[in-house]
């Protein structure tokens, strides 16, 4: 899952795909949330498999200042529409139901009957970056929420998580993201060099609105989307089976630069 998705923020220009050895077969799917995903198969013995993804793309950067969220839902509490419940179920189930995640989500609502709810997402943002260290981990799998509160530290991914399920339990329907993030130089980014985890949060009449707490970014400034879903085990970048050594993996890098004829 190397592809980025398209949309109205992001036109995909050139895409390409290279595998060492050449697969037997290689087709290309959608999965239940649209994401486009490669499936490869193999045949016979080799000294090295490698997987080498080059896209260039046109990222439109959204610079609201205020998203223009319905009236009924730019104060927190609110309740999605008959419409929307049934759609959202997923993004509103905690995955890890957990009292301490819930009692730190509180946090982020002011003393008063109701809160400006853009307000408590960026206040979440924002607080994820200042009281927890970024570690970068290269193992797979997520901590649980609890497991980062407790230690107060993180990846990405399980910054992601914890914001994620922060959110559910105040009732605002959240999603993972995996994809990649430019980090120009001297920029104090954390998350280049690999691929990236933030989340979004639906909001009616804004839409699916992104959330990176590693950088305190709130909108898709710098932001690649590649796949979406209620869970990070949804969309890895790289899955599969293979028979040989388990210390095989070199591992996995991802630059991404602005070509010249946009810097």
């Amino acid at each position: 899952m190397f592809r980025p998705r398209e949309s109205h923020d992001l036109r995909l220009i050139h895409a390409e795909l290279m595998i060492s050895p050449q697969p037997v077969h290689q087709r290309w799917l959608h999965d239940p949330f649209d994401n486009s995903v490669a499936v490869v198969t193999f045949a016979g013995i080799t000294f090295e498999l490698r997987f080498e993804s080059v896209v260039t793309l046109e990222h439109f950067e959204t610079t609201l200042p205020e998203y223009p969220i319905e009236e009924y839902a730019r104060t927190y509490p609110f309740r999605y529409s008959d419409e929307d419940f049934p759609v959202l179920m997923r993004a509103l189930t905690p995955h890890y139901p957990n009292e301490a995640v819930s009692e730190w989500a509180l946090q982020f609502l002011d003393p008063s009957d109701s809160t400006d709810t853009i307000k408590v997402l960026r206040a979440m943002t924002h607080g994820i970056s200042d009281q927890f260290a970024y570690t970068r981990r290269t193992e797979k799998g997520v901590h649980p929420p609890e497991k980062t509160l407790e230690s107060g530290e993180g990846s990405c991914r399980d910054f992601a998580v914890l914001m994620m399920e922060g959110a559910r339990s105040l009732g605002i329907a959240a999603r993972f993201v995996s994809g990649y993030i430019f980090t120009p130089n001297n920029s104090g980014r954390a998350g280049g060099g690999s691929t990236h985890a933030w989340m979004q949060a639906y909001l009616p009449g804004a839409g699916w609105i992104d959330f990176d707490p590693t950088n305190s970014i709130i909108g898709n400034r710098n932001l690649i989307r590649v796949g979406v879903a209620w869970s990070p085990e949804h969309v890895l970048p790289l899955w599969g089976t293979y028979q040989g050594s388990i210390g095989a993996c070199m591992g996995m890098e991802v630059s991404v630069k602005v070509s010249e004829t946009e810097a």
